[in-house]
């Protein structure tokens, strides 16, 4: 960590609302007045537009915004392929998906010198990246800052912090992310990943479908689960330098690269709802029971990447966040269950309530669809003794990367050392107590 980073990373502020039409300047003057695309951009700017949807896509799911920056995005050399290291893109062709439920130990230390670009590490996922459908579920740990710049055409990235600050610096500005926080960044939008302590793990969900938005209430009414006002864009901040700044590109599953005589991270201000945002997921406010039975976990869902089939999502983002349990006469942990979702969970920080051991921060677990699961025997006898007080949960913050469709896995992850190979062993002991009535 650089002091610079941290010094930056205190004094950020935001704009607020998730999906708004926010609007911010580096410079006063430097957006124009009641023009997108002026004869002549203010200062001397050029003027782009930064599609995240296809131009005529409804209002409601078009995502768009103008940048007014030093030089066009059109001013680079020829990018050519580079290493994919152990970064990996649908389709996911090399396995076959497995119907085994899955966990893995946290990822081990990074060589020195590995940035985050050089630290994601695929798990598996699903779908399509060409085909703009589907999700993957990566793994990062670095132990150095970026001097690099990286974009993703494929989707966006979702990066759920574990371990170790992040500052993001994006074409639209400045980012701070910590453990408890994700931070969104759309497709295509470049940024670079500065670390705030010695070294960073965490999630990274790439989704390659329509983007993430705040679900439905429904019944739930007008308020509830996340609010739009607590997600945090960044205000304009730009680069002006000169001089070699290696750009990265991930394209159709491949990286490529290109040698910029510039910084591209040089928008001097912006307007539009295709941004980066952040979130801090202890904000989340946690709808649930007050009589009995533990509802279903969709009411933890903190953004949706609806598809063409109506509540069925590509993928969507749960947390449990803390949270009083008040449930009488009730099973409080998660149920056992199977389900038509693929669940890909992992943990923050603490302990998750349905797991006595061996799930823990930094690694994760897999439970494709229809794969029976619910807690262990350890935690399910507790669970059936408790005497039922109101209980305050808030000593973990696990999250689930749920799909519609199975996630396969890459082979780097099926063969893992890191793998558990005996997570089965949890639900042994789980006895018969059924006694007929005679």
């Amino acid at each position: 960590m650089s002091g610079d980073a941290r010094k930056t990373a205190e004094g950020l502020t935001y704009l607020t609302g998730f999906g708004n039409e926010h609007s911010s300047e580096a410079v006063p003057g430097a957006l124009p007045e009641g023009r997108n695309s002026p004869q002549r951009a203010p200062l001397g700017l050029y003027a782009e537009q930064l599609s995240g949807s296809a131009f005529t896509e409804p209002r409601a799911h078009n995502r768009r915004s103008w940048l007014y920056r030093i030089r066009p995005s059109a001013q680079h050399p020829a990018f050519t392929r580079t290493g994919n290291g152990a970064l990996r893109t649908a389709p996911f062709t090399e396995t076959v998906p497995d119907p085994n439920r899955l966990r893995w130990n946290p990822l081990p230390d990074p060589e020195p010198g590995t940035d985050f670009l050089a630290g994601l590490w695929t798990l598996g996922g699903n779908g399509d990246a060409t085909q703009r459908a589907g999700m993957a579920v990566h793994l990062y740990h670095a132990n150095a800052s970026m001097d690099r710049v990286f974009s993703d055409a494929d989707g966006e990235l979702l990066i759920v912090p574990e371990r170790g600050g992040l500052l993001l610096r994006t074409e639209f500005g400045l980012l701070h992310v910590e453990p408890g926080h994700i931070a969104l960044i759309p497709r295509g939008v470049r940024f670079r990943v500065e670390l705030l302590d010695d070294s960073a793990r965490g999630y990274v969900c790439e989704n390659y479908g329509a983007p993430f938005q705040l679900p439905d209430l429904g019944p739930i009414g007008a308020n509830g689960l996340a609010n739009a006002r607590d997600f945090k864009a960044p205000v304009a901040a730009y680069e002006d330098t000169e001089g070699p700044v290696e750009v990265v590109n991930k394209f159709c599953g491949n990286l490529w690269t290109a040698t910029y005589d510039h910084s591209p991270l040089d928008v001097v201000a912006w307007h539009g709802n295709h941004v980066p945002y952040i979130y801090d997921l202890r904000r989340f406010n946690v709808i649930g029971t007050i009589s009995y039975d533990h509802p279903d976990p969709s009411i933890f869902t903190v953004l949706t990447s609806p598809s063409d089939t109506p509540g069925l999502a590509g993928v969507d983002f749960v947390v449990f966040a803390p949270r009083w349990l008040v449930g009488e006469d009730t099973f409080r942990p998660p149920y056992f269950h199977r389900n038509v979702m693929s669940e890909y969970m992992g943990l923050v920080e603490g302990a998750y309530d349905a797991k006595a051991e061996g799930f823990v921060p930094g690694g994760g677990s897999l439970h494709n669809m229809m794969s029976a699961h619910g807690p262990d025997r350890e935690t399910f006898d507790r669970a059936s003794a408790a005497e039922l007080r109101p209980q305050k949960i808030d000593d973990g913050l696990a999250f689930m990367f749920e799909t519609r469709w199975p996630v396969t896995l890459t082979p780097q992850a099926a063969g893992a050392e890191h793998l558990q190979r005996r997570y089965d062993d949890v639900w042994d002991g789980l006895e018969r107590h059924f006694r007929p009535l005679r």
